[in-house]
């Protein structure tokens, strides 16, 4: 008699399964619906093919597609397999070599027999695809050894699978997949049951890139394609749309049509900001100062170059150097013929964040229990060297600024701190008409501090939300283990754009770690030094980041307080140039960013180019309006003008010209 195992599903009942059976035995023991709709299972937890036999009592969960995170990743994994066989049916000499999912899809490197993939192959490739899908050939899972592995890529010309097979480790269970009898790849998995589990219509493939082998330079060029996939054809054209949509929006683009910044090889990394861009950027940091005064920080500056010695002592050196710019302490040689610098000197950094001088300002002086909370703030420059592949606009640079802060506070005093922070934060992101989620990051692998320190600080933030009222469904509050700083656990704020894009920008963090290493103490009631624990918070994150999300967000459409120029006067014709002249001289009198247009052009060529470059307000005059002491207010968006006496005109744009916070 064969032997019986207990399989316990998620509603509480148990289904007794002879040893050797599947979870696909079971979808069709509860009916032939669950059968059909079934894609993969979750065994104990863990995501497993169908067809993967049980080897001992368990728990079961059938994967369908209502289960969308894990059937997204499984067809997304399943449409590079796919796309991986269509290129070499294609393309007969092709070497594969890796093909993961990705967020919205997946891709596939390929080493081509003869040429480089370009553009103009995707549709044919995309047929093939579709061919694949179409004969619904059943995805088949194999245990080999190392040595199969080796022998199978040999055989077959594959030299990249072969050199990625010699590396695996021996000692465990090596997979491949079979997709019919004719075509496989070795992969952990899990896979659907097979190809025609896929939607033929909801996936699309998108572009063409080089990637290196193993992503190092010095390894052959590869063809990258790349796709997006979905679980149905609705998805897909959303996301499409979404993609349409974004290219509309990027800053990058817009930031040139409106004459806000450009960026170029010269400064990598580092934003050029116009005149205008930097309007908007003063006006966000008056808005923040406002802020900040109001919540009770006081405004520090700090160096911009510091010891190494310093950043030793905060850990950054040994945890963060990769990410540094460093410096000689020396002054460089200036012969034509020797070293520029001699490799003797000490080293300096260039700072990449803020918070180890903030500590050396706490330190100045002696500080009493009766000081704290004590809130330094600072809008701090700061420079990290990221790679030059992952810059990209103004949302990944080397030089930024940040509306950095570190509360320093005692013990009792961090919840009530984290609270007001949650308000202040929630307040301002309102202002600016964004939604937002918070999540908790937890303890990563490598850090700092003892577990006690870090049981502490995770309870005080969590503790911190709960009061806030901000750990519900709505706010799409989730804790993620192992996100958090290698010094300390934090909230993180993600905001939800105008087409539902999510970006990470707020952060608090509860940190121990760094006035222990840097030695900040006060003075207790009890006479005794104490140490105080640091709060890291941001609200923007970056002026620049913060900036590029805005301007995607409204789609270059600032609001009128934001916007570089608020309103430009238009003539119709040049007798209304005098009129122009006054109707200026009194908007930037009532504090309105202002320029006149005068131009012998026909309006109808102003209104289209002042509406290129997002001007909030057209005031258009011509010989009545001066006659009548009216403009024709034309507002970016709207199908009509509206023509109004110029008081009331300067009250409505002097309403809308005024920070959301001052009204």
């Amino acid at each position: 008699m064969s032997e019986v195992l207990k399989i316990s599903l998620p509603d509480g009942s148990v289904r007794e399964m002879a040893a050797g059976s599947t979870p696909a035995d079971v979808a069709a023991a509860i009916g032939p619906g669950l059968a059909k709709a079934a894609l993969a299972a979750r065994v104990d937890g863990e995501l497993v093919d169908l067809t993967r036999p049980f080897t001992a009592d368990c728990t079961l969960a059938l994967v369908t597609a209502k289960d969308e995170a894990d059937a997204l990743d499984l067809a997304r994994h399943d449409y590079a397999h796919v796309l991986a066989e269509a290129v070499q049916a294609l393309f007969p000499g092709t070497q594969i070599t890796f093909g993961p999912s990705t967020d919205d899809g997946f891709y596939y490197d390929f080493a081509p027999a003869e040429r480089p993939f370009t553009e103009e192959d995707l549709p044919a490739i995309e047929a093939q695809m579709r061919k694949i899908i179409g004969a619904n050939k059943p995805l088949r899972r194999e245990v080999w050894s190392r040595e199969q592995l080796i022998s199978r890529w040999k055989q077959q010309g594959e030299s990249f699978k072969a050199e990625w097979a010699a590396e695996l480790p021996g000692d465990e269970d090596l997979t491949v997949y079979w997709s019919g009898d004719d075509w496989l790849d070795m992969c952990r998995g899990p896979h659907l049951p097979s190809t025609g589990k896929l939607d033929p219509n909801a996936f699309k493939l998108t572009r063409v890139s080089g990637a290196y082998w193993r992503g190092d330079q010095n390894n052959a060029m590869l063809s990258r394609i790349y796709g997006t996939g979905w679980l149905n054809k609705k998805q897909l054209e959303e996301h499409l749309h979404r993609l349409e949509e974004a290219a509309k929006r990027d800053h990058r683009k817009l930031g040139g049509e409106m004459d806000l910044f450009h960026l170029q090889q010269e400064a990598h990394g580092s934003v050029f900001w116009h005149p205008k861009g930097y309007m908007v950027w003063r006006e966000l940091e008056a808005y923040m100062r406002r802020a900040i005064d109001g919540a009770g920080y006081k405004e520090v500056k700090t160096p911009q170059v510091m010891d190494a010695r310093q950043w030793e002592q905060s850990g950054h050196w040994g945890k963060y150097r990769e990410n540094m710019f460093v410096i000689p302490d020396e002054v460089p040689n200036t012969e034509d013929d020797g070293p520029v610098i001699s490799g003797e000197a000490d080293w300096m950094a260039l700072k990449p964040m803020n918070c180890p001088a903030h500590v050396l300002i706490f330190r100045q002086g002696i500080k009493s229990y009766r000081d704290l909370p004590l809130r330094f703030y600072e809008n701090g420059c700061c420079h990290r060297n990221e790679p030059h592949g992952a810059l990209h606009g103004l949302m990944r640079v080397r030089q930024f600024t940040q509306d950095d802060a570190h509360i320093f506070c005692r013990e009792d005093q961090i919840v009530s701190e984290v609270q007001d922070f949650c308000a202040l934060a929630d307040r301002i992101y309102k202002h600016f008409g964004f939604t937002y989620s918070i999540k908790l990051a937890l303890r990563p692998e490598k850090r700092f501090g003892t577990e006690e320190m870090w049981d502490k600080a995770e309870a005080e933030l969590r503790d911190a939300v709960h009061r806030a009222g901000l750990a519900t469904e709505e706010y799409g509050w989730e804790e993620l283990p192992g996100e958090g700083a290698f010094y300390a656990p934090k909230l993180e704020w993600h905001l939800t754009d105008a087409i539902g894009r999510t970006w990470q920008v707020g952060t608090i963090q509860s940190d121990r770690v760094l006035p222990e290493r840097l030695d900040a103490s006060y003075i207790g009631e009890d006479g005794e030094k104490h140490r105080p624990v640091m709060l890291h918070r941001a609200i923007f994150g970056s002026y620049e980041r913060f900036i590029g999300i805005l301007i995607e967000h409204y789609a270059g459409r600032l609001p009128a307080w934001l916007a570089p120029v608020q309103a430009v006067v238009a003539t119709i014709v040049s007798d209304a140039d005098g009129y122009a002249g006054d109707v200026a001289a009194q908007l930037k009198a009532a504090g309105i960013r202002v320029e006149t247009d005068t131009r012998n052009e026909k309006i109808n060529y102003k209104v289209r180019e002042h509406s290129l470059q997002k001007v909030p307000h057209l005031l258009v005059v011509g010989k009545r309006e001066a006659e009548e002491g009216t403009v024709a207010v034309r507002t970016l968006g709207a199908e009509h003008q509206k023509v109004m006496p110029l008081a009331d005109a300067i009250a409505l744009l002097k309403g809308e010209a005024t920070a959301p916070d001052l009204r």
